[in-house]
Parts: structure tokens; sequence; C-alpha cells
């Protein structure tokens, strides 16, 4: 019996700058680098994004690959090869007259398709226009899914809505400090910091599994600097926002539902106990308008940006009066820069110590930058992300691949990690209208 012919995947640039280590999981099939690929990631050596750190370790590994005479990429011995050639296939360049980046790693693949016919030959890249040309020269495309999560439904819903609760058991709760769940019929193995309405006719109350002391325990009433909850959601995520012991908390759902502004809260409420208060946000440009297209000085180019969190910060502050010396702080903390509020890009490479860390739009974040951001984490140090998956406008993640969904669906088990889906809109009954109906 034959050996089965192990595929060759020829590599598109953005699979490279989304993972750097993206060689490793392709067990033992060959790997085809187009020398395109390699310009377009000269492109990308100089920054401090983390696409262009990804450039450059990407590079540095193909550089010490190619000192081994086996090119072998690990132990499965996978090899890897830079194909050096431009000239065109004329069915390509039927199709393709525009000499572009793209079409010559199309190009590419083709080739390699009608060198090795017995073999399956498979282009991976994370631009869906480039899958759908490749696929219409009969050339196999995939998406590059290592990182992506399955059922991504799942991890998103981690509040139980239990009715028909028996009175005594709620009586329980309500009566103690914590009820072992072995005590209870109601809830049977809660996951750490997984929340819980627990409702008998019109008696109703919220409960969480406090995986520290093991119990099942009643949430109570919080207010963070003049803002308090407007529903179970809201609750539940001030609840582990102010729990000193949870280092790791993402907050999602739809605009409106107040992610950003119960965290911003809830840092200020805090501010004693952490050094600095960072509030940050990936810059997604509109439109393809790079900043260095935009009008201005780097402030100006900034600033439209940044507002969102500006108006959270101003909603905050209109809860009192002019003269309050609530709002005198948050001006003192502004000016202080212990309040910061800035782009991502600012914070990285920043060690975080003792820091209250937002990090808004984080459904725009690769998983790779998600682990960049927590890895910086110092003693004392919290890290919020908040997004919304509805609403990605990076060019390359989708609702299982983008970071908050990974980030999710990792730490899900974790005691220091707890994630709060936030369903119901409270900024106006006309935004919460508009964003069910239309």
């Amino acid at each position: 019996m034959s050996k089965k012919k192990n595929k060759i995947f020829v590599l598109d640039t953005n699979v490279i700058l989304h993972d750097s280590t993206c060689i490793k999981n392709f067990e033992d099939n060959d790997i085809v680098i187009p020398i395109s690929v390699l310009e377009e990631l000269d492109q990308f050596k100089r920054g401090n994004e983390q696409i262009h750190f990804n450039a450059r370790e990407f590079l540095r590994q193909l550089d010490e690959l190619s000192i081994n005479a086996n090119n072998n990429i690990n132990d499965n011995n996978g090899k890897i090869k830079v194909v050096i050639n431009h000239n065109w296939d004329p069915d390509v360049k039927a199709v393709f007259n525009e000499d572009s980046s793209d079409n010559r790693i199309i190009n590419c693949a083709y080739k390699i398709q009608n060198e090795n016919p017995k073999r399956i030959v498979i282009l991976v890249s994370k631009d869906t226009n480039m899958r759908l040309k490749s696929r219409s020269l009969s050339i196999k495309a995939e998406d590059y899914t290592t990182d992506a999560v399955e059922n991504f439904d799942s991890v998103y819903n981690k509040n139980q809505f239990i009715e028909n609760v028996d009175s005594l058991e709620i009586d329980l709760i309500q009566s103690s400090d914590g009820i072992n769940p072995d005590q209870l019929k109601s809830i049977s193995d809660p996951l750490p910091n997984e929340n819980f309405i627990l409702r008998n006719g019109k008696n109703s109350i919220l409960a969480t599994f406090d995986p520290f002391q093991k119990k099942i325990v009643q949430i109570k009433d919080l207010t963070a600097y003049g803002i308090n909850p407007r529903n179970a959601e809201q609750s539940f995520a001030m609840n582990i926002l102010m729990n000193p012991k949870i280092q790791l908390i993402t907050l999602s759902g739809k605009a409106g539902t107040g992610k950003t502004l119960l965290a911003l809260a809830t840092a200020l409420e805090q501010r004693k106990d952490f050094r600095q208060i960072f509030l940050a946000r990936p810059i997604i440009p509109l439109s393809n308008k790079d900043l260095g297209f935009l009008p201005g000085d780097i402030d100006s180019k900034l600033t439209p940006y940044m507002q969102p969190l500006f108006d959270n910060l101003s909603v905050i502050k209109h809860r009192f009066k002019k003269n309050d010396k609530r709002n005198t702080k948050i001006k003192e903390l502004l000016d202080d820069e212990i309040l910061l509020i800035t782009p991502l890009a600012y914070i990285r490479g920043r060690s975080l110590q003792k820091s209250f860390f937002i990090v808004d739009e984080a459904q725009n974040l690769t998983p790779h930058e998600v682990k960049t951001i927590i890895t910086r984490a110092g003693e004392g140090t919290k890290i919020v992300f908040t997004g919304d998956i509805n609403q990605i406008d990076h060019p390359y993640l989708d609702k299982r691949s983008n970071g908050v969904t990974y980030l999710i669906n990792r730490m899900k088990n974790q005691t220091i990690f707890s994630h709060i889906n936030l369903k119901k809109g409270e900024r106006s009954e006309l935004a919460e209208l508009a964003s069910d109906l239309l």
C-alpha cells in the first residue's frame, strides 16, 4: 500500500501577521511561502503593533529554518520552502490581469497545483475575497482556524435563569453567607463565577458561585461612582468588577448595554486600590483611512477614535453637580495622568503594575494581541475586556476567531476569570428599539 501524500499549504501574508507561529500548526504537511509574501512582510518589519512583531518574529523563524539543511518545521517532518516564481500562468493572467501581491500569491498556488497533480494544494488566507478568487480557479482555499472557537455561542451564555426554585432554597441563600451547592437541588456543578437568576413566583434573587469559598452566595446591591445597575446582568457585572479576587474580566453585549460605563465607574470607585486607571481601545480606521491620511497633529487624529471613551466619562460626570468633589476628583485624575484615556498601541510594552486596565472594543483584537496584553499584567493588576462580537471592524476576524471569543473559551474554568454577557440595552428606549428591529 503506497504512503499517503501529505498536503501542500500555500500561506497568505495575513495568516502570518495574524499568528507568527502558524507554520508549527500544519502537522506533517509541507508549507510554501511565495516570495510575494516575504516582500509584503518586509513592509511590516518596523512598528510597535502586534502585526509588526509577528512579521519580525516570523522572519527570524524562517531565517533559522533556512540554515537547517532539511528545512523541517518540527518533529512531524513537514518541510517549508520559499518559492521564487513571478512568471504568470496564462490561465491566471487571463482572469486577473492586475499585477498585485494577492494575485501573485494565487498564481503561485495555481502553478504549484499544476506541478503536483497527485497532491492536495490548499491556499490558506484570512481574506474572504482572496479565498473566493482562488476557488474561481479551482484552487482549494481555507481560512486559518487554529485559534477559532467552534461553538462560540455557548461561551457567551453563562447566566442561568432557573424558575420554580424551592422557596426554602431561596430563603437559605438569602439568610446565609454562602451555601454549598451540594445542598441545593436547583444548582448542580456550577462553573467558577457562574451567575444565576433564581425565581419562585414573585420572589427572586441573584446569586453566583464563589470559587474561592466554593459556595453559592447572593449578589448584593452595589453602586459605583453614582452608577447603579439597571438589570440583572449589570448587577452581575458590577459584582465581579468590584471583586478584588477576580483579575480578568470580559464583558460582551450589544451597543448601549453599559459595558464600558460599568467598567469605568467601578474603576473610579476603586481608584485608591490602583496606581493608575487605563482606558484604551484599538484603532481600526474606517473606510480604509489610515491615521497618516487624516488632517492635523497626532492628538487631533486620535480624538475621533477616543471620543466614545470620553462620552462614557461624561455620563459619570453628569451624575454629580459641577462643584461636587467626585466631579473635581475626575479632573484631578485626568490632569495627574492617573486616569489615562489612550489608544491601545500606546499601552503595549508597558509593565502594568497595580493598574485597572480597561480595553474597549476588544472584539477587534486577535487572540495573540489579547495574550500580549494579558501577559503584561503585573502584581495587583485587573484587566477588563469589553466588546460586541456583532460589531467587528477588523477585516480578518469574525465571531469565532476574535480575541474575546478565544479568551472566554480558554479561561472559562479559571477562578480568577469571569465573563458576563449583557443582553438588555439601557442607553434609551429608542436605542434599544433600533438595536432589536433595524
